[in-house]
Parts: structure tokens; C-alpha cells; sequence
């Protein structure tokens, strides 16, 4: 299809720079396809729901990605550049989208943190060694680091910052209370460089009254890239490339949902992150598998779902892979009508945004 099919008009002042107070108190669209759009909030959640219903969950923790370092070279002097870490390769190696990766090259060694230009020790004072293991496409660089593992991990904190989505970041700067608003309250496996953030609606009240409702809560883990905010160069969506993620689906998770579908449950994914890595868990037979790995699944209409029967999501950039799943799960036009009935409405959008709860067109879910 033509990714210009996908493109719609939105105001600025509709891009949300902070998140509802309390999370709960955002607003909700439902999408029910042939039906009436309905304006309701988040906290109408449980209501939504029928008893026996699974919510699934993508339990992903937002690190602190977005790092700012030099390339050092003897005898020369040191060059600035801007790197957002996208994904775990290795104990000591992450991969990068790097802003102004034309100035490296392999081999270079590279400092990130607080003075990153004086010599020192490997990491001290906020200093993080490393150097460029190699290149790839469109600024993606492989950094190999001089700490390992946990020690590692640490350094990333003390060093980096939370990498938020370049349409806030555009607006304002990065500050301490995104540390929390940029994180779900179940967060719990550090990896992602971008928040799963249909889940930022969720509080303990909310999860009171969807357990005194029946609906089961359920969690994957989808490590989220920064792949996530890059544009469809493509005009085709056909030669459009996603980049992988790296997601796990348990084996009891996977028990635990075939069950729920077995006696006639719906399973509702949390997110879009989570509906991917569902559908990659998926096969042909409806049947939800354990799943540990990279997925690239990219959804666009006429895809056939396997797994998932409603989806709660934040609303969507134009021409982005997200906006080009919603349609295939409610239809095109549908998701199109919508977008302009939350945009004359007031909605607010993207990730500290409300939210939209989908039900699929007819030939969607499988």
C-alpha cells in the first residue's frame, strides 16, 4: 500500500508534553468498527471488559538510553556526537542510532558522561569508555564498552538520559519527574529505550477494579527500540524495513492465554509492543507459543490476527508503522474517522496522550 494512505493532518497544540494527573484520568476513545465512536476515560476500563478477559502487558523498564560523548582520537580533537541505545547485542555491546555517525569509524574509541573530553578511568565521575565495533546503515553503529554486565547497566544510568520520543523533546527538555511519568508502574526487565505507553494509564486503583471485574493480568516482555520513532522513508510500504526487537513470551504466559481463549475469554493487548510479540508468538493455529528472541513483524492492512481480540493503544504519529497496524486491526477507514473525531474533540496524542480502545473490523482477527 502507499504509505501516503496513511498520512492525516495534526495540530501541534494536540501532542501531549506531560501525562494525565492521576495516569487513570485520561480519556478513552472506543472503536467498535460499523459502530458509533464512544468518548469515554480510562478509568471506564473494567466496565469495557467482560469477566474472564486477559489484559496482557508488556513489563519492559525504560532505561536511561540517550547518551552524549566524543570520539577520541590521538593528536586530534575530540568530536561531539549524540547516540540513543536500541539494542542489547552482547554482555558489552549495544547497538545505536548515532547522530552524526559520519564521524566514526571502527576503531575509534568514544567517552559518554560529565566531562568526557579529560582523561580518566574507565567510568568515574559519570565517564563511560568504549569503542565503535562497526557501522551499519542510516547512522546504526555497535559500540563495544569496557564494562560488562551489571557494571555496565550501572554506568548507562549514572551517564545517560531518558530518550523521549523526539516530538517532546522538540518541544521542552528532558527533567526528573520524566523518570517517573516516563515508566509504567509494573516496569520491571530493563532494556527499552522507549516507553510500551499505552501502559503509563494504568495505576493501582485501575488494577483494583479490573481484578473486582475477573479480567486476568498477564505479562511479556517486549524491549522497545528506538527503532520505534523513526519515519517511513518508503513511499511503498512494501519496502519498508523494521528494525528488531527483542521480546520473550513464558512458557506459562503462553499456558496461561491459550486457557483464557480456550473457555471463550478475549485477550486484550496492553500496547501495541505487546500485540507484536503476541502475534510473533502466534502460529497459523491460533495457538500462543513460548517465544525468546528478535522479532521484526510489521503489520499493515490485510494482516490476519491470530492472538489478540481487542487492543488498548495511545494514538499515533501520520504514516507510522503504528498507525499502519491500527488500521489493519479496525480498517482503514475507520481508524481514519477516528482520528479526526479525537482531533476535533480534543484528544490528546502520542505517548504521555489519551488513549483508544480498538475491537477488530470484520477479517481481522483470525
Amino acid at each position: 500500500m502507499r504509505v501516503s494512505c496513511f498520512d492525516f493532518e495534526l495540530p501541534s497544540e494536540r501532542i501531549a508534553l506531560r501525562p494525565a494527573d492521576p495516569r487513570d484520568a485520561a480519556r478513552m476513545l472506543v472503536v467498535r468498527p460499523g459502530r458509533t465512536l464512544e468518548d469515554r476515560g480510562v478509568g471506564d476500563l473494567a466496565d469495557l471488559l467482560r469477566p474472564g478477559d486477559a489484559l496482557v502487558f508488556n513489563d519492559t523498564r525504560v532505561i536511561p538510553a540517550q547518551l552524549e560523548g566524543v570520539r577520541l582520537r590521538d593528536g586530534v580533537e575530540p568530536v561531539r556526537f549524540s547516540a540513543t541505545l536500541h539494542m542489547r547485542v552482547a554482555a558489552d555491546r549495544w547497538k545505536a542510532f548515532v547522530k552524526g555517525a559520519r564521524k566514526l569509524k571502527p576503531g575509534d574509541r568514544i567517552r559518554f558522561g560529565d566531562g568526557a573530553e579529560s582523561g580518566g578511568m574507565v567510568c568515574l565521575l559519570g565517564r563511560l569508555e568504549g569503542s565503535v565495533a562497526e557501522k551499519g546503515e542510516e547512522g546504526d553503529v555497535t559500540f563495544a564498552f569496557d564494562l560488562t554486565g551489571p557494571a555496565l547497566d550501572e554506568a548507562i544510568a549514572a551517564v545517560g538520559h531518558i530518550p523521549l520520543p523526539p516530538y517532546i523533546a522538540a518541544k521542552r527538555p528532558e527533567d526528573e519527574r520524566d523518570r517517573a511519568d516516563y515508566q509504567t508502574i509494573y516496569a520491571r526487565e530493563e532494556g527499552a529505550v522507549a516507553a510500551p505507553t499505552a501502559g503509563l494509564h494504568f495505576t493501582p486503583r485501575l488494577f483494583d477494579a479490573l481484578d473486582a471485574r475477573g479480567v486476568e493480568r498477564h505479562f511479556v516482555t517486549l524491549h522497545v527500540g528506538a527503532g520505534t520513532f523513526l519515519p517511513v522513508k518508503a513511499e511503498d510500504t512494501a519496502e519498508h524495513r523494521m528494525h528488531a526487537e527483542i521480546g520473550s513470551v513464558s512458557t506459562e504466559t503462553a499456558a496461561a492465554l491459550n486457557a483464557v481463549r480456550a473457555r471463550g475469554g478475549r485477550i486484550v493487548a496492553v500496547g501495541t509492543t505487546s500485540l507484536r510479540l503476541l502475534e510473533s508468538a502466534t502460529g497459523e493455529d491460533g495457538i500462543i507459543r513460548p517465544f525468546a528472541g528478535p522479532t521484526e513483524i510489521f503489520i499493515t492492512p490485510g494482516y490476519r490476527f491470530r492472538a489478540v481480540d481487542v487492543l488498548m493503544t495511545n494514538f499515533h504519529l501520520p504514516k507510522s508503522t503504528l498507525f499502519m497496524l491500527v488500521s489493519a486491526f479496525s480498517g482503514l477507514e475507520t481508524m481514519r474517522a477516528a482520528y479526526a473525531h479525537a482531533i476535533a474533540s480534543g484528544y490528546r496524542f502520542y505517548s504521555y496522550g489519551d488513549a483508544s480502545l480498538l475491537f477488530p473490523c470484520e477479517g481481522a482477527a483470525g
